[in-house]
């Protein structure tokens, strides 16, 4: 999994003010690991390519200030981009497992 800082793609966007310690399309060092490796998948995926949607509201501030600590994001871009990123690549591992719960049989070897 890439680490912060090696040139990853984070965000296109050009221009970008509030980061000024990297190269666009690059994850500043102090973002986490899953933002690393979430956006590398989405990347992957195609999911970062052709940016021509916007998106619009009204948030409120503290919640924003504490998803860019959490994360290591600086920008509202970069951010948005994220948190749509987890929302399409997530595998719903925990629903499936409650739906998975009691259906193996307690008779059944698992190899330990």
């Amino acid at each position: 999994m890439p680490k912060a800082g090696t040139g990853t793609p984070l965000s296109s966007r050009k221009g970008s003010k509030a980061r000024t310690d990297t190269k666009v399309g690059e994850i500043p060092a102090g973002v986490s690991a899953r933002v690393s490796a979430i956006m590398v998948a989405a990347e992957r995926l195609g999911l970062l390519e052709e940016k021509r949607a916007r998106i619009t509201g009204a948030v409120n501030p503290e919640l924003v200030r504490q998803a860019k600590l959490r994360t290591g994001i600086t920008t509202d871009t970069d951010l948005i981009e994220f948190a749509l990123a987890s929302i399409a690549l997530d595998d719903n591992f925990a629903e499936m497992f409650r739906k998975m719960m009691g259906s193996v049989s307690p008779e059944q070897k698992l190899g330990y």
